[in-house]
């Protein structure tokens, strides 16, 4: 394996910015990209312990499809069709092409396709809120850290899975180690859900694509699947999938950008674009590597899903869903180790009221045909030994259906003890299900697994080491490991 960076002697990628590399790229220095980003992991030993399970081949990218709001297990992957109708619900289970592998009648492309995917049952954590629950997914940590504000992000959470990343591997291809997308996470009350970002990790926040804006009255897959959870189908005509655009100002070629020394008017429009587009705290680091993208035609394109070819586009679906995923193969195609694809904006997998239409009509099916879509494309491209897909939501929902007071059509509530992760690609094993939950769909019952068990099995995939540490920002050393890689994914 190759060695990864090293916080003593293996400067980060990003420190690279010379006098002369700010010359060559025409004047970019003018905006005040800084070089002073040093990676804080270090890889103590290469060799995992013995008895790790590994899988066989190294993935070179993770795709995390991450169900903001929480996705019902009974209406998916774990359906309990001989449980009581309360519990049950309203759906039937279909057959896949795995013998005895069952799954909801509304994912018919997914049970056509299960031989290249399994499903975890059993994982639990403790946590019912959105805001707990979302920071315990996105870390692959089941503790809560001093000093946790539901209400907003703070430098005392723990680093995300894609922080962590960005900080391990060194950028291709001028693009970042790891990018979200189509924008960051916001609870339908506007505020920003905490553990996306680097936290406590002594670096900078991932790299996020702001393509589909957040927006607090309606849900779910524009433009033909855009919703509302009480008033059902509404109008996306001023909804737009806004994918970054990278050029040069009109009027001057590359030669002549590259030989210029002062473009700070030339390039003032271009860096409100990349402000759009990197949206962190840290924006130094992602205004060079955004930079590098003007002259860079093959990275570009990495973000071009509406020029993508017309055939391609109608298999993942012409909406925010398919969009996203497509974004997402073309982005590990040109060398991401991880891409966070935030599926469905404003939490709209939260089906507290009108599950039942809303999972049926708006959700399901444009999130089977897009993951459908991603699974062929990988595996016609060569790319699906390569890149891991695991698919998980802050958690599950409660066992029995409930309606809240005032509203005519049930659903079901938060429920952190069980959910239903789905893995694909990257050494996984199809047609293979980890663990089991009870009769009523309530806890694991055997095999359980927890977020920690996830993320290893996400950095275990990459390549990186148990031994590996990050580094706070009073230089304090954290191991990445707090759990087992899922071992029955791959042997």
């Amino acid at each position: 394996m190759a060695p990864l960076p090293n916080s003593v002697n293996d400067p980060s990628p990003f420190q690279s910015l010379t006098r002369r590399s700010a010359i060559r790229a025409g004047g970019i220095g003018l905006l005040g990209l800084g070089a002073n980003h040093l990676s804080q992991l270090s890889a103590m030993a290469a060799e995992a312990p013995a008895g790790t399970p590994l899988p066989k081949k190294r993935a070179k990218s993770v795709i995390y499809i991450f169900l903001s709001g929480g996705l019902a297990q009974h209406e998916s992957f774990d359906m309990k069709p001989n449980a009581p109708s309360d519990i049950r619900g309203e759906f039937n289970e279909i057959s896949t092409q795995t013998p005895g592998l069952r799954i909801c009648e509304h994912l018919p492309m997914l049970a056509q396709r299960s031989e290249m995917w399994s499903i975890c049952r059993s994982l639990t954590h403790a946590n019912n809120e959105h805001s707990q629950a979302h920071h315990v997914m996105l870390t692959g940590r089941n503790d809560i850290p001093a000093g946790f504000d539901a209400s907003k992000p703070k430098k005392s959470d723990y680093p995300s899975i894609a922080a962590i990343t960005s900080q391990v591997f060194k950028a291709q291809n001028n693009l970042p180690p790891a990018i979200v997308l189509p924008d960051k996470i916001v609870h339908r009350s506007g505020r920003v859900l905490p553990g996306q970002f680097a936290g406590q990790l002594n670096g900078d926040d991932p790299f996020i694509v702001g393509a589909s804006k957040y927006n607090p009255i309606s849900y779910g897959a524009y433009p033909e699947y855009l919703f509302h959870h009480a008033r059902g189908k509404e109008d996306a005509s001023d909804f737009v999938f806004d994918v970054p655009s990278f050029f040069l100002p009109e009027g001057i070629d590359s030669r002549r950008m590259r030989n210029r020394l002062n473009l700070l008017n030339e390039l003032d429009a271009q860096q409100k674009q990349l402000e759009k587009v990197a949206e962190t705290q840290g924006h130094d680091r992602y205004q060079k590597m955004a930079a590098d993208l003007i002259f860079d035609e093959k990275t570009k394109m990495a973000f071009d899903v509406h020029g993508a070819d017309p055939k391609l586009q109608e298999r993942y679906g012409k909406n925010s869903f398919g969009w996203s995923l497509l974004m997402a193969r073309q982005l590990v195609e040109t060398g991401v180790r991880l891409v966070q694809v935030n599926l469905g904006n404003n939490e709209c997998w939260d089906t507290h009221q009108a599950a039942f239409p809303n999972l049926k009509n708006y959700l399901l099916p444009p999130m089977d045909r897009a993951v459908s879509a991603l699974l062929d494309d990988l595996k016609d491209r060569g790319m699906l030994d390569d890149t891991m897909i695991v698919m998980a939501g802050e958690f599950g929902r409660t066992p029995k259906i409930s309606t809240i007071p005032g509203v005519p059509l049930p659903g079901r509530d938060h429920w952190g003890a069980l959910q239903s992760v789905f893995f694909a690609g990257g050494g996984v094993q199809g047609g293979r299900v980890i663990g089991s939950s009870d009769k009523i769909g309530a806890y694991p019952e055997s095999d359980a697994q927890t977020p920690e068990d996830m993320a290893a099995t996400i950095y275990n995939a990459l390549g990186i080491p148990p031994s590996m540490k990050w580094y706070d920002r009073v230089d304090r050393p954290n191991f990445l490991y707090h759990g087992e890689p899922m071992s029955g994914l791959f042997s």
